[in-house]
């Protein structure tokens, strides 16, 4: 499978209108800190929200509920992927992205047979405490060696500058939190990054 090179990452779907007719075709709902019933209308937005606008969604942590409401793609960290049944979500056709941050990660990562791998950070970063040090684009480099024909996606304290320079190093995607949530103009900024990572694997 191909993914697009700009993949977003969001925190609730209440964006999706504002970005996704930026050009944005590649977002991943992060829900946090959310009932049950905030969850279940979250993700059922997101999921309109991205069949109007011809995106693909991907949700992150929440599979059971994911495949419950027809999504067709999930997110799942090592710690959910070790409690996740992945004979249950094969049966349901949907397809799995996990992320990974040592070569053990990996390991694990592959005998799941993912439809991608997200190697971070690669760029220090303000989203969350990381127990990791920053990657770099070498580590990128030798991730795709590994990882052959399945995608992998960069994440991590990437700007738009940073950004080229991880594709240019054998990322096909590159994930992306608060250069543009945080930003002044979240709609230009989002629309900057389609058009920059789109020239780049042109």
């Amino acid at each position: 499978m191909k993914l697009d090179p700009f993949y977003l990452i969001v925190d609730r779907a209440s964006w999706l209108p504002r970005l996704l007719p930026q050009g944005v075709k590649l977002v991943q709902l992060r829900a946090k800190d959310m009932d049950a019933a905030q969850l279940r209308a979250d993700i059922t937005l997101a999921r309109e929200v991205c069949a109007r606008y011809g995106a693909q969604l991907i949700v992150n942590d929440y599979w059971q509920l994911a495949i419950e409401l027809g999504c067709d793609f999930i997110h799942l960290g090592q710690e959910d992927l070790a409690e996740a049944d992945l004979t249950y979500i094969r049966k349901a056709g949907v397809r799995l992205g996990i992320s990974t941050h040592d070569e053990a990660e990996l390991e694990v990562a592959l005998l799941a047979q993912p439809a991608y791998v997200a190697l971070g950070p690669v760029y220090p970063t303000i989203l969350k405490k990381m127990k990791w040090a920053p990657q770099g684009l070498e580590r990128v480099t030798a991730w795709k060696k590994r990882v052959g024909d399945i995608p992998l996606v960069g994440i991590g304290g990437l700007t738009i500058e940073r950004a080229q320079g991880v594709l240019k190093a054998g990322a096909d995607s590159v994930a992306v939190v608060t250069d543009v949530l945080l930003n002044a103009n979240p709609e230009a900024r989002a629309r900057e990054w389609v058009e920059a990572t789109r020239e780049v694997v042109a």
